[in-house]
């Protein structure tokens, strides 16, 4: 059967046009579509939306072209410093340390802006003659013994011998082919937004664990951090609606002094937080990536960490196959990368989630249990580099790409 490419993949934020590069290097063709115009997507202004790239990650981006085009818009992460408190009590004296220095690496990560990062994407693809973008949206889809037919809101119909669904958590994708999801909210909305501070943060991160819900500080180029405030979502809907100048009032005896006098530097945003899981990751000749196949809470700052795992391993997978001379989206090739990403997805998934429910609250027993906890993990050497490890990607079965 003759297909219009190798590979159709619906969603083109992320983790979408990081996969069809991936699979373009490897000498497949491949459409991505998203609903989103070029122009639209390109042109995003500063809005305070940040990633945390783990070290695998950077080595992914670098692998597929891009990490030369962002890098002078990155921030090493050098520290990572974890507390529990509440607002404006300061933090616990227990707390974690997590310095790049004691791997050998380098930096445990770099914080990047989502523009930026989009920005690259949309222009490497555009270079890239094995890829084809396209503005539509999907409004069906089948699949047969030789491939995956999708049909356009346009009209068009186009085929593949594969179907990949990096289409979000409410994955249409999924949908279609079936795909039931589990998970539940937390009761909890995330308020994102820029912060300017008088003092540098020298490359340190911090996660401050309150009550209602953790309070991200993250790095960005100059003195700018990127924050990640989880509040109730009753609270967080009464702060969302606030001035700015209100908003900071409430912020601040949170975000505390150590960075001296700090100011509100663009929009504000607010998400509320869920898990969600595909229940497969695979179906007839149709593999999910991303926040399409698990969404998270970002307590530990690794949503687009896990999704870029998922591009890596699935694009090693169909390579692997086409060199074997097998159909690269049989039953077994798939079973491959789902049994490779699933049990990983899940376990963070739910270590995310466990991490939440026992610092989200404000009980005295589990509070003087966890600060024991993170005092005595961090006076122990060898647990405190697994964690950097871990914090860096470099953990677990590594796809190729994310070795370096």
């Amino acid at each position: 059967m003759e297909h219009d490419s190798d590979i159709v993949i619906v969603g083109g934020g992320l983790n979408g046009p990081a996969l069809a590069l991936a699979l373009a290097q490897s000498g497949f063709t491949v459409t991505v579509i998203d609903a989103l115009s070029e122009t639209v997507r390109k042109n995003a202004a500063f809005d305070g939306r940040a990633y945390a790239l783990a070290l695998s990650s950077m080595r992914l981006l670098r692998a597929i072209g891009i990490w030369d085009r962002v890098s002078d818009h990155t921030q090493p992460m050098l520290e990572i410093k974890v507390s529990d408190g509440r607002a404006g009590e300061g933090p616990s004296p227990f707390f974690m340390h997590f310095d790049h220095a004691e791997i050998e690496e380098g930096p445990m990560g770099y914080m990047l802006e989502d523009r930026y990062l989009r920005r690259a994407f949309l222009e490497a693809m555009k270079a890239e003659p094995r890829i084809t973008q396209r503005r539509d949206t999907v409004t069906a889809q089948q699949v047969d013994a030789q491939g995956a037919t999708v049909t356009l809101a346009s009209g068009k119909t186009l085929s593949a011998r594969l179907l990949v669904g990096s289409d979000g958590r409410a994955s249409g994708t999924a949908q279609r082919a079936g795909i039931r999801r589990t998970g539940w909210g937390y009761g909890q909305t995330a308020l994102v937004a820029a912060i300017e501070h008088e003092l540098p943060h020298h490359g340190t991160a911090h996660q401050f664990f309150m009550p209602p819900g953790p309070l991200a500080i993250l790095p960005l180029p100059g003195n700018v951090s990127s924050i990640v405030w989880s509040e109730t979502d009753e609270t967080a809907a009464r702060f969302s609606a606030l001035s700015d100048e209100d908003f900071m009032q409430v912020l601040r005896p949170r975000f505390g002094d150590f960075l001296g006098q700090i100011r509100l530097k663009g929009k504000r945003f607010s998400y509320p937080l869920t898990l969600t899981l595909a229940n497969s990751f695979v179906a007839e000749r149709l593999a999910l990536i991303g926040d399409a196949a698990h969404g998270m809470h970002p307590i530990a700052g690794q949503g687009l960490n896990a999704g870029l795992r998922d591009v890596a391993a699935l694009a090693q997978v169909l390579d692997e196959a086409r060199h074997r001379g097998e159909d690269i989206a049989a039953p077994d090739v798939l079973a491959r990368y789902q049994q490779w990403r699933r049990f990983d997805s899940a376990t963070l998934a739910m270590v995310t989630d466990m991490t939440n429910k026992l610092f989200s609250n404000d009980n005295p027993l589990l509070r003087l249990g966890r600060d024991l906890g993170m005092g005595a993990l961090n006076a122990i050497p060898k647990l405190r580099r697994g964690f950097i490890r871990e914090a860096a990607g470099l953990t677990g079965d590594l796809p190729d790409l994310m070795k370096g």
